[in-house]
Parts: C-alpha cells; sequence; structure tokens
C-alpha cells in the first residue's frame, strides 16, 4: 500500500514482507507475512494472491460480474507460487509501475476459498474491520478485527457508515453530532457545515476525480469528429469551477494536474491543447464556424439528450454543459438517470452525451490510460480507439527513466485532446469534516481508497 501520507515516493508492503526484482525487470518476487488470518479464520497463502490475479487476468471459470481492471495487467504473463508464503508476478516486459498497481486500492487480494457470488452479499478480508451487515439506503457496519495482524491497531472497536441520500439531511445529522465524520462535501456546503458546526474541522483536498464530456461516437451526428471538436471547444472550464467549487477546482487533461498530480501538464503546455485556450470567446467562435459548415446555425439548431446519474454534482455539472452547448447551436435536455441503472447504461452506452467522472485510486498513468482509453477498455465508454495510440502507451509502460516517461506521456494526452477522446472538463477538490473527537485521519490528495482502512483513527471520549 501507499504509505499512510499517501505519497507516491514511497511505497511499503502490507500483506507482502518485501519484493524484489530479477535482472530483466520482468519478474517481480514478494515473500509474504505470515500468520495473517481471513476474517473467517482461513489462513492468508499465496494461492489467493495468484487465484486473485487469475480472475482479475480472465483466467478463472470464477468471474467477476464487471472487471475493468483486467486492462491493468494486459502486461501481467503469469503468477506462480514457491511454498504458502512466497509468489512471483511474471511479466512480458519490464514495467515501471506494477509494484505502483499492486499498491493501489483497488488491488485487494480476495480469498481464494470464497465465491465470488458470496464476496457480494458478505465480503471478508484480512484488514482491521471486519464485515458485519449492510443494510440498503440505511447503513454498512464493520466491527473491529481481534485477529488483524498489525499489533495494537485498530484503535476503533467498529464503523457504522450511514447512508442518507438527502444532503441537507446528512449535512443535518453530522452538525447535531449524529455522526463524527463527514466526507465528499462541495466547497458550497463546507461553508453551510462550518457556520452550523464552527469546532469541526473541514479540509479541502483534490481526489484525483475528473469531471468528463463523454460523446457516444457510434450515435450519428456524434460520429463527426468536427461536431465533437465543436462540443470541445464550447467548453468553459474555468465557468464549471467558479460555479460549482466556488474557484476550488483545477483545469486539467488526462492526468491529473500538478502540484499534487505527479505527471499532468504544467499550464503553459496545457494551453496549447485543443479547447485549452483560457480565451473562450475565441473557441467558441471557431466552434461555431465547425458547426455552421455542418449546415447548422440560430434557425437550425442540434437537439440532444444529456444523460447523467441522478445525483447532484452529476445533474449540477450536466445543467452548465446543456447552458453551454447553446452558444454552438445545440440545445441539450437533461435526462437524470437513477444510480441502479445509471453504470449498465454507460457500460453498454446506451446514451448520446453524457457527464460522467473518471475517478482514479493511483496517480499513474498505466491505470488511467490502459483502463480508459485503449482499444475495448471495460471503462472505455465512448468507444475510442487508436491502435497506434496504444503501441504509443505500451511504449511509455516500458519506460523507466521518470522524465522521459512523463515526455511520453505528455505526447499521448495531446494526442487523447487532438481526438477529442473523452474531453476532461475540469478537477474537483472537495472538502471531509469532521468533529474534534477524530484523531489519525489521513485524508489523500492523488488518488481515492487507500485511506479508507480507518486502522490508524481513534476518537478522542
Amino acid at each position: 500500500q501507499d504509505v499512510p501520507q499517501n505519497s507516491m515516493q514511497w511505497i511499503v508492503p502490507d500483506l507482502a514482507a518485501g519484493w524484489s526484482w530479477n535482472e530483466e525487470g520482468t519478474e517481480l518476487t514478494l515473500p509474504l507475512r505470515q500468520g495473517v488470518k481471513w476474517h473467517d479464520g482461513q489462513p492468508f497463502t499465496a494461492r489467493d494472491v495468484k487465484c486473485t490475479w487469475d480472475m482479475l487476468s480472465g483466467k478463472t471459470s470464477d468471474k467477476l460480474r464487471l472487471n475493468p481492471r483486467k486492462s491493468w495487467y494486459r502486461n501481467l504473463e503469469d503468477v506462480t507460487t514457491n511454498g504458502d508464503h512466497e509468489v512471483t508476478f511474471h511479466l512480458k516486459r519490464p514495467q515501471a509501475a506494477f509494484v505502483a498497481l499492486l499498491a493501489s486500492g483497488w488491488s485487494a487480494v480476495y480469498p481464494c476459498h470464497v465465491a465470488a457470488r458470496d464476496m457480494r452479499s458478505h465480503p471478508i478480508g484480512t484488514g482491521p474491520f471486519k464485515f458485519v451487515e449492510f443494510k440498503p439506503n440505511e447503513h454498512i457496519k464493520v466491527t473491529r478485527n481481534p485477529d488483524y495482524w498489525k499489533p495494537g491497531r485498530p484503535y476503533l472497536d467498529g464503523i457504522d457508515y450511514k447512508i442518507i441520500p438527502n444532503v441537507s439531511t446528512r449535512i443535518l445529522a453530522f452538525v447535531t453530532g449524529g455522526y463524527d465524520m463527514l466526507p465528499g462535501v462541495s466547497i458550497p456546503l463546507m461553508k453551510d457545515v462550518k457556520s452550523q458546526a464552527p469546532d469541526a474541522t473541514c479540509e479541502v483536498a483534490p481526489a484525483n476525480i475528473a469531471r468528463t464530456l463523454g460523446i457516444n461516437r457510434d450515435k450519428p451526428p456524434f460520429d463527426n469528429p468536427d461536431l465533437r471538436r465543436a462540443m470541445t471547444l464550447t467548453l468553459d472550464r474555468q465557468a464549471y469551477i467558479d460555479i460549482l467549487t466556488e474557484g476550488k477546482g483545477d483545469i486539467g487533461a488526462v492526468m491529473q494536474p500538478p502540484p499534487e498530480g505527479a505527471w499532468g501538464m504544467p499550464p503553459e503546455i496545457l494551453r496549447t491543447l485543443p479547447g485549452y485556450d483560457p480565451d473562450v470567446r475565441k473557441n467558441r467562435a471557431e466552434a461555431r464556424r465547425i458547426m455552421e459548415k455542418l449546415g447548422y446555425g440560430p434557425d437550425k439548431r442540434l437537439a440532444v439528450t444529456v444523460s447523467t446519474r441522478n445525483i447532484a454534482t452529476y445533474r449540477d455539472s450536466s445543467v452548465i454543459l446543456i447552458d453551454q452547448l447553446k452558444e454552438i447551436y445545440i440545445d441539450g435536455v437533461l435526462e437524470p438517470i437513477d444510480t441502479v441503472n445509471w453504470y449498465p447504461r454507460v457500460m453498454r452506452k446506451d446514451f448520446t452525451v453524457t457527464v460522467n467522472v473518471s475517478e482514479n485510486s493511483l496517480d499513474d498513468p498505466d491505470p488511467l490510460f490502459y483502463q480508459n482509453y485503449v482499444c475495448g477498455a471495460e471503462r472505455n465508454y465512448t468507444g475510442y480507439c487508436n491502435p497506434e495510440l496504444d503501441r504509443q502507451i505500451d511504449r511509455q509502460l516500458m519506460e523507466t527513466n521518470r522524465d522521459k516517461r512523463r515526455q511520453l506521456v505528455w505526447e499521448i494526452e495531446r494526442k487523447l485532446a487532438e481526438d477529442d477522446a473523452r474531453p476532461i472538463i475540469f478537477y474537483l477538490r472537495g472538502a471531509h469534516c469532521w468533529h474534534p473527537r477524530v484523531k489519525g485521519l489521513t485524508i489523500l490528495v492523488n488518488g481515492i481508497f487507500n485511506g479508507s482502512r480507518f486502522e490508524d483513527l481513534w476518537l478522542d471520549n
């Protein structure tokens, strides 16, 4: 896992006791920590590691319903074990970021003796807290794992994750002391929290989560690249940031922008990408010229349905998009879709235009490129496919010199922008609020989920 402060400069072993590479950089061997137990008392062994990555690679009969992480491991040839406490990952070619992939919050090891279907209803792991129950629209409860392999951890007896769909009700419950922490608060709502609970701490941080514009490239007339370019040019990214985050968001391309992002383009290079010129009036004038060449204009406007997930943060972004599209003769109608239906719709590309998010558990090019942009990837929602770019992505994977790799990454980012593959609108910054008695909380800045273990969290009562 990443070290507690979420630094991508250092990665520490967790269920592994360490790691080593062969001379060619194609075999990663990890001795495993001994004495670790699953929550049901079964021992954790190398067999669990092998079957997890065999399943993620699509090599087993026990399948996951969805497997977007399969694309992460295109370079993984095989996983072998040496007894119960050593495992080796065999790669097709060297990969600079492979250890970082294993450290991601999306790279949990699954228990080999528990079927995937059972994990959906009663998950077990090796972590500091054990699953108790999930009641839809009420809560998720976990309790302290007395057999956790880290002595003295966790400090808490348990955690109750309340599910409160209504934002106002959620904030009221927090400010009245109904619960201790309130994650994922928008900047405007953070001010409400602080006004009603002045003793609460609210920390604003990035999360490597971007709002994106999705255009179904297979649906006429949006199969026309000129039309997609016009839509990209009309985006006023700063307006999104000013309206939704009161100026606290960030403009970036595919990779999280600096300073928190290690791979993002600096502003002077970013501005040279299509649609990133800060002169929005000039961009929109060019977009209107494109639309007029396509036969559209004030008297012949293009109607489109803008589909999005039916929660406030998605709807608000979509309303702004609809307003901005009006500037180039496109009239959008909002289609809010309940969450239970949203992801199936997106996965089968049942949309024309959408506002979605790109959530990244790791600030590294490999998971982003392979998961979202290579041909046929499960989360390549717009159907973008460029075989030559896939080869460029493979080349950056093998580059071990960080500066040279960054240059390759920027070349790929430029091509994705030129192809309007999945335009990045802006990067979110949100607030996490907690009451004074909460101690030991880690706020992430360049990923998600790695800080959700809460083994160091405690309450000062």
